[in-house]
């Protein structure tokens, strides 16, 4: 029998993990059984089961998906030559992923992630890994701005960090509500009140020589 190749391994694989989110979204962990996704996948039993070997499995996959696109998003920003303009990529980079209609489904299961991570110490970790790398990017950045006088010095960083990952996560439970947010709004937003961190430079407001 021939081997099989590795991009249709990967196919399958994602195959399973859309059939599981789609599950997942619409009725929670507790209530989604592996049959369910097997069905949904239009795939045999064997097969799902020769990737995943549990919902433990599946719902770990899911959230290092959603993990790496972040931090690609991460790392754009921390290329950035002024922190200043990296924090604003970042907030309009993280914009456009929650206003993506693609991404309804994944938000849903983000919020079901949430709420299991009270009692499941397996989710919990995923959990806080998904909040602990974009608050290190954030702070990274502050820093940087700090050092520099670019930024403020009588803010907190990881204050700030996690008040921007704060006013993400109302826009995640809002949006997944139904309610009809203006996401590049709150961005611009965000960025405004970014901009009020910025220490201007006093050297050139008292007229040229």
């Amino acid at each position: 029998m021939p081997k099989v190749g590795q991009a249709h391994r990967e196919s399958r694989r994602a195959t399973i993990l859309a059939a599981a989110e789609y599950c997942f979204a619409r009725n929670g962990f507790h209530q989604t059984t592996m049959d369910d996704i097997v069905k949904r996948s239009g795939l045999s039993k064997g097969a799902v089961y020769g990737y995943f070997a549990s919902k433990g499995d599946l719902i770990e996959a899911l959230a290092n998906v959603r993990h790496e696109a972040e931090a690609a998003i991460n790392a754009a920003a921390l290329t950035a030559a002024d922190p200043v303009d990296g924090l604003i990529r970042l907030i309009h980079a993280y914009a456009r992923e929650l206003a993506a209609k693609r991404a309804n489904d994944a938000r849903r299961v983000q919020i079901h992630s949430w709420a299991e991570a009270m009692r499941e110490p397996r989710i919990r970790r995923h959990v806080v890994q998904g909040l602990s790398d974009p608050k290190a990017t954030v702070v990274e950045l502050m820093t940087r701005g700090q050092s520099t006088g670019r930024l403020a010095h009588d803010v907190d960083a990881e204050s700030v960090a996690r008040a921007l990952i704060a006013l993400l996560q109302g826009l995640v439970l809002q949006i997944a509500w139904g309610e009809q947010v203006d996401v590049a709004a709150c961005a611009r937003l965000a960025e405004r009140l970014l901009r009020g961190l910025i220490v201007q430079n006093r050297s050139n407001s008292g007229g040229r020589r």
